[in-house]
């Protein structure tokens, strides 16, 4: 009996691995919309363009980055965006001198704190920008993080 329940599960398992290998599971209603052109873009203002259809941005005192002044492990880095305003729509993060700048980007439901939290990998010393959207208005915020030699290119 164990010997048949054992087959039928491995017969089973390997039709679903299949079926998911050939593509025939995709669970397209859980897959998030990303904004896919931004991620692609090898400057700063092509992946904000791209992003938010504009490079205009307001620097604001209210959105705050919390970074290493210097990463000693530059593969990863602690970022933390901190917003004191509301309605917050979305919080992206940006590593100026990366070959991909855009590197995070996260959309934040009504009623929530505009804080997240992340860990990036940064090529070599470089200026890290906020883009937070609040209220359909760019603000933005940038802090230099120091990448060590002997770190991820530094």
């Amino acid at each position: 009996m164990k010997r048949r329940l054992f087959l039928k599960g491995t017969l089973a398992g390997g039709a679903i691995a299949v079926a998911a290998s050939a593509g025939l599971l995709i669970p397209t209603t859980v897959l998030a919309a990303w904004p896919k052109s931004a991620f692609d873009a090898k400057k700063v203002d092509d992946a904000i363009n791209a992003l938010a259809g504009t490079t205009s941005t307001t620097s604001s005192g209210k959105v705050k980055i919390n970074a290493p002044e210097i990463a000693e492990v530059s593969a990863e880095v602690r970022i933390t965006v901190d917003v004191e305003m509301d309605n917050v729509e979305s919080i992206s993060i940006i590593v100026e001198n990366n070959p991909s700048p855009f590197t995070a980007h996260f959309e934040i439901p009504a009623g929530t704190l505009g804080y997240v939290s992340t860990r990036v990998k940064m090529a070599k010393t470089s200026n890290v920008i906020a883009l937070v959207k609040s209220g359909g208005k760019l603000y933005s915020a940038q802090k230099e993080v120091k990448v060590t030699v002997g770190g991820c290119g530094g």
